[in-house]
């Protein structure tokens, strides 16, 4: 008999946390494109590329942070090529973003064919280490939930950081107000003297180092190798996420936190063997797609998405 303790415990609280670690980054990186008025649907294709690239480095070189620095750079480019094709050419944005997701999935088979002569997964690479804390080590149940709890990668620390800074940035210097102002009123932020394409390419730049660290998190701080799809959908529940928690760092982090959390849930359910593995897989997207159609209608974009042309 299976109880309530098996099943929701510290471990589960600890799982939901790195679960929700990716997401977290790739919905920070939308709020930052939508704030500045582009729907980045290729968070996906960007948090893939990050992924690969991260191993691909890190297959060559031996050191994971140099990989992560790569993912983070290849993110960005992604990024600035949707820039370059939503902010100049004022192309479709939906139509660009799908277009990187497909190019990712694309390219990433390709290459791992090529170079580990394998499409599914790459060869295992040096990850990265994890950091652990345990100030209270010694002391029953508290010391070891404590312990369980703080025993995370170096990069679940810093997305935490990250939330934290992109909320001062946003909504408390000039340049969030920019930022903001550019998205929500483009031609009077132009009127005002703020650069407005400058802003938009910043800030999607900024959203593919996001997405790309947050697929590089999967693949060197969870596997330590790279799979084909094995993002998994994470940057179309990144955009739930985004839009659940009303596109403020924070609350996207909470909305983070709870798809983390049934994702650790559906594994811990699976692994006890209490329903079909197919319908526990399925639970966070059902949950997005719950929350999609629930709150969207609640919730008020920050801009219109249409393409400033200058007159």
């Amino acid at each position: 008999m299976v109880s309530v303790i098996d099943i929701i415990n510290v471990g589960l609280f600890a799982a939901a946390i790195r679960m929700a670690t990716p997401v977290a980054y790739a919905s920070l990186g939308g709020i930052f494109s939508e704030r500045a008025g582009v729907v980045n649907v290729g968070l996906e294709g960007m948090m893939l590329m990050g992924a690969f690239s991260g191993v691909l480095t890190s297959y060559y070189t031996g050191n994971p942070w140099l990989g992560v620095g790569v993912a983070i750079l290849v993110g960005g480019a992604l990024g600035l090529l949707h820039a370059v094709l939503t902010v100049k050419f004022a192309g479709n944005q939906i139509v660009s973003g799908t277009g990187i997701n497909l190019f990712a999935v694309g390219f990433t088979a390709y290459m791992s064919q090529t170079i580990w002569g394998s499409r599914g997964a790459s060869q295992s690479v040096q990850g990265l280490g994890e950091i652990s804390f345990s100030p209270l080590k010694g002391i029953p149940l508290i010391g070891d939930a404590l312990n369980t709890m703080l025993s995370y990668k170096p990069l679940v620390y810093v997305m935490f950081v990250v939330v934290i800074l992109s909320y001062i940035v946003l909504f408390k210097t000039p340049l969030g107000l920019r930022i903001r102002a550019v998205g929500e009123h483009p031609a009077a932020a132009d009127t005002a003297g703020i650069n407005v394409y400058r802003t938009k390419y910043i800030c999607l730049v900024l959203c593919g180092m996001l997405a790309g660290l947050g697929g590089v998190f999967l693949s060197l701080s969870n596997l330590s190798l790279f799979v084909l799809g094995m993002t998994g959908g994470r940057g179309f529940i990144a955009l739930a996420a985004m839009i659940l928690g009303g596109w403020k760092p924070i609350g996207a982090l909470a909305a983070s936190l709870l798809f983390g959390f049934t994702d650790a849930l559906q594994m811990r359910l699976q692994s006890l063997g209490l329903l079909p593995p197919q319908i526990m897989l399925a639970i966070p997207y059902i949950l997005t797609v719950i929350v999609l159609a629930g709150f969207v209608r609640k919730r008020v974009p920050p801009s219109d998405y249409k393409p400033y042309l200058k007159e």
